[in-house]
């Protein structure tokens, strides 16, 4: 009896002091992780468009960046050797690897998504497995505690485009206002049973709210909303170089995308460095959220302290309900506009009309939804009004929608061979006794654009 209380005496002093060390160790981070910029982007090479600003967050503002990529980009080119899918991508590791240890950049992750050239979100965070990975993003928010986070823009432009762009923006939304909750992903931040023993299921970290949310696009034309102001042709202090021949030394490393690395690799060797300039200048940094006091065109980092914050609940979606028969762009038009609502974005709603590109001669298709709000069976009419070179697949079609119901409905066509002019697609509805309801889409052709 007297060995039995003793053991249990000295398992009690054992529970205890390893509780009281885990009340010591848990709130504060591994210091080899702690970072203040978190970059969340799809490929290797996405770096390169902010490469300035992080030239002067690295090397003159002293901030330590990390990085997470969502997949090795094993689904482009290679303009260096005859390597292709993953083994090409194993190539880009090491290449953006290198590039960001020109800055000392050395936290950097791989998620184990798959490249999908094209421009549909939807399809890309279907590809990226969206909630392994947004599970993986969240862990490394929790694990490195930034106060930036920095990503592509979600929102469907003319341009590039690319839905891997769109999908990381996207998570990394998600990732912003969700890392700070316990009971997302809670076996993350439960406490191990023998922290200093093995096979442990639970991962011992914090819940952690970043406090800036940035974007950049992939646009033709630079997004038009606010950000901070940052010039990149302004001299380093501490290189005595502008910036944007500082961001040149990523560019470099990135030799399977021809692209990206000879348009630096000319500029410095030729000192012409406009053409690069002028590239890098349309990836201006858009203000995306803050749970700190701030300013859209505020300094990246003014209003930022090193005291933590607590759990910043997002909006959330809720329905909004209208009257009538309405018509109005679907897809993944009508994702965006219930995600920034879900997520606090809404300044970006309405920044532009909606807009895509089309390569020559390409087949389109353009999503379109119609609502039945009314207490009555409708007939509806929807008719397509496009350029005379366009073949329309969907002209004229006719509708019945019952009382309360909302119809997705797609249209198809070819766009022309060639035509260098920036058009525009339109749809009317129309119902008896009733206006005509119109809307359109501004369409770039282009002699090459990412497949729809």
């Amino acid at each position: 009896m007297i060995r039995r209380k003793l053991i249990l005496v000295s398992l009690s002093l054992i529970l205890f002091n390893f509780s009281m060390k885990l009340k010591a160790e848990i709130p504060n981070p591994d210091p080899r992780m702690k970072s203040d910029i978190l970059l969340i982007v799809p490929h290797p090479d996405d770096e390169t468009a902010i490469g300035s600003y992080l030239a002067k967050a690295v090397f003159d503002d002293d901030r330590e960046v990390a990085a997470v990529y969502t997949n090795r980009g094993s689904g482009g080119g290679n303009s260096y050797g005859w390597q292709q899918s993953t083994a090409m991508g194993l190539i880009r590791e090491n290449e953006v690897r290198q590039a960001l240890a020109e800055f000392g950049i050395h936290k950097v992750w791989f998620l184990d998504g798959k490249d999908t050239p094209g421009q549909d979100v939807l399809h890309s965070l279907k590809t990226v497995n969206h909630g392994s990975a947004l599970e993986h993003i969240i862990r490394i928010i929790r694990l490195t505690r930034p106060e930036v986070i920095i990503s592509w823009l979600p929102c469907f432009v003319a341009g590039e485009n690319h839905g891997d762009h769109q999908a990381a923006g996207v998570l990394a939304t998600e990732a912003f206002d969700m890392a700070a909750n316990p009971t997302i992903f809670p076996a993350q931040v439960a406490v191990p049973r023998e922290v200093e023993d093995i096979n442990n299921h639970m991962e011992g970290l914090s819940p952690w709210q970043p406090k800036k949310l940035y974007f950049y696009s992939d646009r033709d034309e630079p997004f038009p909303a606010p950000g901070p102001d940052f010039d990149m042709e302004a001299m380093s202090p501490t290189k005595n170089k502008p910036y944007y021949q500082l961001a040149a030394r990523l560019h470099k490393h990135h030799l399977t995308q021809g692209d990206v690395s000879d348009m630096a690799l000319k500029a410095a060797e030729s000192g012409k460095w406009q053409p690069f300039i002028d590239w890098l200048e349309k990836f201006n940094l858009i203000f995306g959220k803050a749970v700190v006091p701030c300013q859209p065109t505020d300094p990246v980092f003014k209003g930022i302290d090193d005291n933590k914050v607590t759990y910043q609940a997002p909006p959330g979606y809720s329905p909004k309900k209208t009257k009538g028969i309405h018509l109005k762009m679907g897809g993944v038009f009508d994702f965006y506009h219930k995600f920034w609502q879900a997520h606090g974005l809404e300044h970006l709603a309405g920044r532009i009309s909606p807009e895509m590109m089309v390569a020559f001669g390409s087949y389109v298709h353009i999503p379109l939804i119609i609502e039945n709000n009314t207490e009555s069976d409708i007939e509806v009419y929807l008719k397509s009004y496009f350029p005379s070179e366009w073949q329309v697949l969907t002209e004229n079609q006719k509708y019945y929608l019952k009382a309360g119901e909302v119809r997705p409905v797609q249209t198809f066509a070819f766009a022309p061979d060639e035509d260098d002019s920036e058009q525009e697609l339109g749809w009317k509805l129309s119902t008896e006794n009733r206006e005509p309801e119109e809307i359109n889409i501004k369409v770039k052709l282009t002699d090459w654009a990412l497949p729809q």
